[in-house]
Formats: structure tokens, C-alpha cells, sequence
């Protein structure tokens, strides 16, 4: 078999592409080594018996599994964390999401009269000093003042 290099690498520079993506028809290979020119060559491409070949891309789909699995809490155990727990759950989000569910705790029992203004108010500010750790401990707070 004759070595195609040279027309390859011609080729490819007709073509405005990379070596490696130049397609060469095997059933005419003897008339691709006879093509000296780049006139014989536009010819050959012209015709087919020269071709691109398309990009190939990388696979994303590996990469959309993965994602399935973490949305599902797959894959995060120790091994895959990287950052401190702080920084996975920044004190301030912990915070945020304790006082919301506290306050609307609170907002509920005031409006089915459960506590009074009064004490709603004394309650708010408890929680927003961090007297209590979660919701069931201010529910606990809550009964054990009404004894």
C-alpha cells in the first residue's frame, strides 16, 4: 500500500482541517495515491473519494448519570466531600432555616390563638436570641410554660 501522508496532509489543508479528520475512501485508494496536486485533490473531494470526517464530542452522558444519582443523595458520602461541614451548610443557611421554621411555628399558634400577642412577642425574641435549638424544642418550651 503506498503511503498517503503527503496527500493526506494536502488534503486536510484544502479542506481547513485536521489530519486526523480527513476520511479517504478505501475502494480507491490507487487513485488517491496517483493525485500529486492540490488540483487532483479538490478533484477527489469533489468527488467523494476524500471527505470530512465529523467532530467528535465528548459524552455527556456519563456525566447526566452522575448528576441523576447526586440529585437522588447517591454518591456524597465521605470520600466525595470536599470543604469543611461548614462549608457544604454555611452556619448562616443552618441559622436561616432554624429561625424561618420557628417563626412560622409561632405565626400559626398566634393566629389559631394557641399563645396571645403578648406572649408571641416574648416568644419571637427568644428565638430570634437562638434560646431554641429547633422547633419541637420551642413546642416543648411552649407546653411547659402553659403548666
Amino acid at each position: 500500500m503506498a503511503d498517503l501522508a503527503n496527500q493526506k496532509r494536502l488534503a486536510a489543508d484544502i479542506l481547513k482541517i485536521g489530519v486526523t479528520r480527513v476520511w479517504m475512501d478505501p475502494e480507491r485508494l490507487e487513485d488517491i495515491a496517483t493525485a500529486i496536486t492540490r488540483e487532483d485533490l479538490r478533484k477527489l473531494i469533489e468527488d467523494g473519494v476524500i471527505k470530512r470526517k465529523p467532530v467528535v464530542g465528548i459524552s455527556r452522558g456519563r456525566a447526566r448519570e452522575r448528576a441523576a444519582k447526586r440529585a437522588k443523595g447517591h454518591r456524597k458520602g465521605h470520600g466525595s466531600r470536599e470543604g469543611a461541614a461548614g462549608a457544604r451548610a454555611p452556619k448562616k443557611e443552618q441559622w436561616m432555616r432554624r429561625i424561618r421554621a420557628q417563626r412560622k411555628v409561632l405565626r400559626a399558634m398566634r393566629d389559631e390563638k394557641a399563645i396571645d400577642a403578648r406572649t408571641y412577642r416574648i416568644l419571637y425574641r427568644k428565638a430570634k436570641g437562638g434560646e431554641f435549638r429547633n422547633v419541637a424544642h420551642l413546642k416543648s418550651y411552649i407546653a411547659y410554660q402553659k403548666k
